[in-house]
């Protein structure tokens, strides 16, 4: 128990704001706790007036000149490790450099963009070949009726959209690997720091940022939960709430479908863009809610960076191939029976026969999905949704994407093969939105914005739920960020309605 162990380290553990420690010492006895909380802010008080300076920071200055001290009296030497300290140091002079720093960083974010989407458009290609020969396969063996339906609409252009960008992924992988096995993705937090307190962040919070895919191609889920290692509350509860904003692995397979559909000749600057907009629309939420209803006073931050060091290839493809593993077994299970659950509302009541009688084949398609419970769903939204540019097939993805973001595409495979009246058509998905109704690069970029913002996947929700420790809070986050998506597409749809008029 804490309360058994030396004065002066529990005196240490009040200084830095331990809220844990704290807990403790109020279920123990609230009384001395107060009069130690009391003790500790006047002393927090007295180094701001003084020195200018927290607690937190004074500490971490002794400990670590105190480690210094013994390393300097001979006590642990290691050549090889001082002269990759001092080699690292050399080079954080330039690349965590004040102006030199942001700079570069942006540079490495746009040539990891420029690598994926160069290196990747080839496999990208056969992977969609190969479900476009399936798809062709499958329509022509396979006689009329709802099997054929299943196996074609439901599962191969549904799942198939999803694992068609399983080379983008991978190479997206391998690049945030590379970053983050030579001690690089470290700089990145430290150089955000800055901005992240102007913001009422914590420097720490960096980290969840970037593993919920603030590069592009992490996860909500662990980004939530490595927001427990924030010791004040309201930071914490700033940063798990703003964490699913970032780019995370199953938004990529959208943003990659519309790139690729209306914005094929800038396709790395467009990525690019849509990074600075999940950060800056993150870091705006941040400083919205800790001014509003999370207030409080930023903490300091102190990290120790890691040296360089050089990725092994091993490592690389260790990582790279983790992640897309999970991503592909993903797309194999979870999103595989939504699309089935999503094909089905897509696909039932269907039509009557006396009224599919009077139809001819084109009219007979499209009706069959805007009959379908699916599509009186869409159908119901559009009148408030066609502000943000979505028509009715575009609102059953986003409302499938509640459950998990991929399901955007396999949701929108499944619509356009469904309303398409050539079953044998093995065009891509992305081919099909350039040529259909309705689709622009305006409303694309549209639905990339909402994407971007709207509520966190189901999972998320719940990991929100657990580490705040109140539904109140995920509920929060599903209605709140729903709600500042579809403010941000709106505005920005009908400012492009505006000046292309």
């Amino acid at each position: 128990m804490p309360w058994a162990c030396h004065p002066g380290w529990i005196a240490l553990k009040y200084l830095e704001n331990d809220e844990k420690i704290m807990e403790q010492g109020r279920d123990h006895n609230p009384e001395i706790s107060e009069q130690l909380c009391e003790i500790a802010r006047k002393t927090a008080d007295h180094l701001e007036a003084t020195f200018g300076t927290h607690p937190e920071s004074v500490i971490a200055d002794h400990r670590y000149g105190y480690i210094h001290s013994i390393l300097k009296q001979g006590v642990i030497s290691h050549d090889n490790d001082i002269n990759r300290l001092q080699f690292s140091d050399k080079i954080d002079r330039i690349l965590v450099n004040r102006f030199a720093g942001p700079v570069i960083m942006a540079a490495v974010m746009m040539g990891l963009y420029q690598f994926t989407f160069t290196y990747s458009q080839l496999p990208v290609e056969w992977v969609e070949n190969f479900f476009g020969w399936l798809s062709g396969t499958a329509a022509a063996g396979l006689p009329d009726g709802l099997l054929k339906s299943l196996v074609v609409s439901g599962i191969i252009d549904g799942v198939g959209g999803v694992m068609g960008f399983v080379p983008l992924i991978m190479f997206m992988f391998a690049g945030i690997a590379f970053l983050e096995d030579s001690g690089y993705l470290a700089r990145v937090a430290f150089m955000l720091d800055r901005v992240f307190r102007a913001f009422g962040l914590h420097g720490s919070s960096v980290m969840p940022f970037i593993v919920s895919g603030g590069i592009a191609g992490g996860c909500a889920v662990p980004g939530v939960m490595a927001s427990r290692t924030l010791k004040s509350p309201r930071e914490r509860l700033a940063t798990l709430l703003t964490v699913p904003f970032m780019n995370c692995g199953a938004k990529l397979p959208v943003f990659a479908l519309l790139v690729a559909a209306f914005f094929s000749d800038h396709q790395a600057g467009v990525m690019f863009a849509i990074t600075f907009i999940s950060w800056a629309g993150a870091l705006i939420v941040a400083k919205f809610l800790r001014s509003t209803v999370i207030k409080g006073e930023s903490t300091p931050f102190v990290m120790e960076l890691p040296p360089y060091r050089m990725p092994t290839l091993r490592g690389i493809l260790i990582h790279t191939w983790e992640r897309t593993w999970q991503y592909m077994k993903k797309a194999g299970t979870v999103i595989l029976g939504i699309s089935i659950l999503l094909w089905a509302m897509m696909t039932f009541p269907g039509l009557d026969k006396n009224t599919a009688a009077s139809m001819n084949d084109v009219q007979k398609a499209r009706a069959r999905l805007e009959n379908s419970i699916a599509g009186r769903m869409g159908h119901a939204l559009e009148p408030v949704t066609r502000f943000a540019g979505f028509d009715w097939r575009t609102n059953i993805a986003l409302v499938g994407g509640f459950a998990a973001k991929e399901v955007v595409v396999s949701t929108l495979g499944t619509a356009y093969s469904l309303g398409e009246v050539d079953s044998e058509n093995t065009d891509s998905l992305a081919d099909r939105l350039k040529t259909a109704k309705g689709w622009s690069p305006l409303s694309a970029f549209s639905l990339i914005l909402f994407t971007i913002f709207y509520a966190p996947c189901f999972v998320t929700v719940v990991c929100i739920a657990r580490e705040s420790g109140s539904w109140k809070w995920a509920g929060f986050s599903v209605v709140f960020n729903t709600c500042f998506a579809f403010t941000v597409s709106a505005l920005f749809y009908q400012a492009g309605l505006m000046l292309a008029a």
